[in-house]
């Protein structure tokens, strides 16, 4: 308890409960072996960290929210290749390395995974402790706060590589939030011409700006005609429904966004058009991968962050991310601001 006491304090954003955040002093983490202490720089918010702080998530309230994160190494182990200053992103993903999923692999499906910011205390703090393993540079070029965009750009990779994409294509893209917007940008990125769907006008036009040859708002205007590839980015019943009917036969369906809303379809469905419907969470190992589609990409990244809030204000970052009267797209808390 003395040693507590003595280390240096630092500041966190603790949600305490339903809409609730504040700041608070705690002792400075101690890196353990083979982890890094970082100084959070930036940390993005996405609606997993609305649902968090509304507390309407399958996580217990105290925590400390942001799992979207960039920052400067302070310290690392003798022998990790990085050093005091580097800039990094850091992966927040946990997975246990034994059961089914990761024993092929595939460590974004741990039957046991974990997430910093989600399950366990994040990003939204001063310093941070974390595996050495978790860290990814950030390419000279790009500015330090858009890197922490790599954790949703990863996710959104992995979306579109679930469905094989083949250039010159058609794909749908239904969504035009961060992960749909990502999804476009990869999408085009690989030669695939993408159709982008949001039932917002002005989301939609704004998927424009990551490569889509076309937007569409539904119920005010067609969607394309048989796509052999949709990227289903709402988690809307509905947009799950358009989704299948809507893809060519032999085609192929990529579910990304989450609801627990049921979905009602009939079984001859999937069979009679002989499709496949794929499943997709969170990434494996993509980040580094990521950063490179953020590099090489600089205009879409920047605009993907429609509002910044300096970590003080904390309090007003939350709300921003269910307004309905503006278009927001990824809100950054500017943690490191000097």
């Amino acid at each position: 308890m003395d040693d507590l006491l003595r280390r240096p304090q630092v500041k966190v954003a603790r949600t305490l409960a339903r809409e609730r955040i504040e700041i608070e002093e705690v002792p400075e983490p101690r890196p353990g072996p083979g982890e890094a202490l970082v100084r959070v720089h930036t940390v993005t918010l996405c609606g997993t960290d609305l649902h968090i702080w509304e507390d309407d998530y399958a996580t217990e309230l105290p925590i400390v929210q942001g799992h979207e994160i960039a920052g400067l190494v302070e310290s690392a182990p003798a022998g990790s290749g990085f050093g005091p200053g580097d800039r990094v992103a850091v992966s927040p993903m946990r997975w246990c390395g034994t059961c089914y999923a990761c024993a092929l692999g595939r460590v974004n499906a741990c039957r046991s995974s974990s997430c910093l910011g989600c399950y366990e205390d994040g990003g939204l703090a001063e310093l941070i402790a974390v595996p050495v393993t978790d860290l990814h540079r950030v390419p000279d070029g790009m500015p330090t706060g858009l890197a922490a965009l790599a954790e949703p750009a990863s996710i959104a990779m992995q979306a579109v590589l679930r469905g094989r994409p083949e250039k010159g294509e058609c794909a749908l893209v239904l969504g035009c939030g961060p992960i749909g917007l990502l999804a476009t940008l990869h999408l085009t990125s690989l030669g695939v011409d993408v159709v982008a769907a949001d039932t917002a006008a002005d989301r939609s036009a704004f998927a424009r700006r990551f490569g889509a040859v076309e937007t569409v708002v539904p119920g005010a205007g067609p969607v394309p005609a048989e796509p052999s590839l949709v990227i289903e980015a709402t988690g809307s019943p509905t947009a799950f429904t358009t989704a299948v009917e809507t893809v060519t036969t032999a085609g192929r369906v990529v579910l990304v966004g989450i609801s627990d809303r049921p979905v009602t379809l009939p079984m001859r469905t999937l069979p009679v058009k002989d499709l496949d419907l794929l499943g997709s969470r969170n990434s494996v190992r993509r980040m580094g991968e990521a950063l490179e589609l953020l590099d090489a990409h600089p205009e879409a990244a920047a605009a993907l962050v429609t509002h910044r809030v300096p970590f003080a204000d904390i309090g007003d970052a939350f709300p921003l991310l269910r307004s309905r009267d503006r278009l927001v797209g990824k809100v950054a808390v500017e943690v490191l601001t000097t």
